[in-house]
């Protein structure tokens, strides 16, 4: 057994029950591993996971790359045999704000070695997110939607995704934002007043299929509802209370069929990035020492990419 420095939260009220302690990393028993963590992935559901716990302290953090330092006895990594020293990802663990720590191989998969350690690490929860939500929205080839917070990491993977299978998307950013929806693909519009009217001047005679959210906002949602009438093609996965309102979808991580869904994806998903079909947008890097800011750049919602810890 050894020792690690990681990020806990010591109760629901946010960052301000951030606390960053050492503990002990238990040996990887059989189906388990341990990993030296090279690079933490930040995203909005680490603040919400520790919001809504009910037990604490509670390890932060789904997502990690770095190397295998241990293996339990006849184990085996969701992607195959491996070793001492192997570069690997793994999602969805607890507790990847961390120096070090041991996790279900079943989550763990060998990192291509065209894909860089940040990368990897801001992979797998912003890409099955949004494979999960084209999906739900049943998109398909040559379909025009909308995705609102498009230069996002959600948002920025979706618009690869939509690229690869053939279907168009309108994107509501910010005017920092519209470079790189352009640059991946997409139409951008510029969110505010009139954004109805802007996105149906974008789309000409064009109907737009489906509308797909991860902003939240009232704003996106209405703008939602304006657009497309079939409410089982309006997906969110940031508005629950005015899905469940509305009568449209909201999907999280946690549901059935959603987490199969996404477990299922994981191993597709690393494959594009590998041979470069999906490019991991990075905005930024951190010490592990400075998660709380890196985690507030993240809750703002304009990060324009991936925010990544580096121990």
């Amino acid at each position: 057994m050894s020792s690690a420095h990681h990020w806990v939260a010591t109760g629901p009220d946010g960052l301000a029950d951030f606390a960053f302690v050492e503990t002990e990393v238990p040996a990887p028993g059989p189906g388990e591993v341990t990993i030296d963590v090279v690079a933490a992935g930040i995203n909005p559901a680490d603040l919400k996971h520790a919001a809504r716990a009910e037990t604490f302290p509670l390890p932060i953090g789904y997502e990690v790359s770095g190397r295998i330092s241990a293996i339990g006895a006849d184990t085996e990594i969701a992607s195959g045999p491996a070793g001492i020293g192997d570069e690997v990802l793994a999602f969805r663990v607890h507790g990847g704000y961390a120096t070090s720590l041991t996790v279900p191989a079943s989550t763990v998969f060998a990192k291509p070695e065209s894909l860089g350690f940040d990368e990897a690490a801001g992979l797998l929860l912003a890409g099955v997110t949004a494979a999960d939500m084209i999906r739900a929205a049943e998109v398909a080839r040559d379909e025009l939607v909308v995705f609102h917070g498009a230069s996002g990491a959600v948002g920025s993977i979706l618009l690869q995704l939509a690229r690869i299978r053939g279907f168009r998307v309108i994107g509501t950013t910010g005017e920092a934002g519209a470079g790189r929806v352009r640059e991946f693909g997409g139409l951008p519009v510029e969110y505010g007043p009139g954004l109805v009217d802007r996105i149906l001047a974008l789309a000409g005679d064009i109907p737009i299929a489906a509308a797909l959210d991860a902003v939240g906002t009232d704003d996106a949602v209405d703008t939602s509802l304006a657009l497309v009438a079939d409410r089982s093609r309006i997906v969110t996965v940031a508005a629950a209370a005015r899905a469940r309102t509305d009568g449209f979808i909201a999907l999280g991580g946690r549901q059935p069929e959603s987490q199969m869904f996404r477990d299922s994806v994981r191993t597709s998903m690393i494959r594009l990035a590998g041979n470069g079909e999906v490019v991991v947008p990075i905005a930024a890097t951190y010490p592990l020492s400075a998660a709380p800011d890196a985690v507030s750049v993240v809750a703002g919602g304009h990060a324009g990419g991936k925010v990544v810890l580096r121990p």
